[in-house]
């Protein structure tokens, strides 16, 4: 059952995503990122109905509050596709970092060019830094939160940390309140998986780091902040006898 549900889920996943992708082909023609931004809102509460209807995955949103208003850092853990969706809920003008080459997906890809999200190519790595730089900056001067993920990529649950330069580059950089976030949904929705396991993935927002500390300082205390709190989640999740 376990594995017919994971099917049925998939499978309205990529229908949701490319019905939505269709919806926006002609409001790329209108000025503006609001409404493409508004169907990523669509797209996050559709996809997490379904977990919940189909799966009997649900979210539990910790410390929402402590989210401060206008342009932010967020940093938060990545360990599934389920957050690249989800964020759409709490960060209505989220700008991520993200891969170029995603911009050459059909549709996809446009999309997300018209959504003005910030590009890196990983395999320049003294221009991705200076490209992620210049897109952070523009991202913020209009108020919206620059989303990365600081150690690159999804991280196995049980895989050790790897936090790369650049977040702290850009907090130095932006001199903005950082938004740490952790989470566990790599123990429901894992990188390599095509199980879509029950229960609740407990997502908590930390308290922001303020602008200020060094780079070194900065890297330190977020790295302590997110693993402390994303190994308990983990064991909390496992207490209840959920996830993997």
């Amino acid at each position: 059952m376990l594995h017919l549900r994971s099917l049925v889920f998939n499978i309205f996943f990529y229908l949701w995503t490319g019905l939505l992708l269709l919806v926006m082909v002609p409001l790329m023609l209108l000025p503006g990122d609001r409404l493409i931004l508004g169907i990523g809102l669509v797209w996050g509460r559709g996809n997490l109905w379904a977990l919940r209807v189909i799966c009997d995955l649900k979210v539990e949103w910790r410390g929402i509050e402590k989210i401060p208003d206008g342009a932010i850092l967020v940093a938060a853990k990545h360990q599934s596709a389920w957050e690249t969706f989800a964020f759409f809920l709490p960060f209505r003008r989220p700008a991520y970092v993200y891969k170029r080459q995603l911009a050459y997906v059909p549709l996809f890809g446009w999309a997300v060019w018209k959504a003005r999200q910030i590009p890196v190519d990983r395999g320049k790595k003294g221009e991705a830094l200076a490209s992620i730089t210049e897109g952070a900056k523009t991202a913020a001067a209009i108020g919206r939160q620059v989303m990365i993920f600081p150690e690159g990529t999804r991280r196995p649950v049980a895989a050790p940390p790897d936090y790369k330069y650049g977040v702290a580059h850009l907090y130095r950089t932006l001199e903005l309140p950082c938004q740490p976030v952790a989470l566990n949904s790599g123990m429901f929705w894992s990188r390599k998986s095509f199980t879509r396991r029950p229960g609740t993935v407990l997502v908590e927002f930390l308290d922001p780091i303020p602008p200020g500390l060094s780079a070194a300082d900065f890297a330190e205390k977020l790295e302590a902040d997110i693993e402390g709190a994303t190994n308990r989640l983990i064991a909390e999740s496992r207490a209840r006898g959920e996830g993997e």
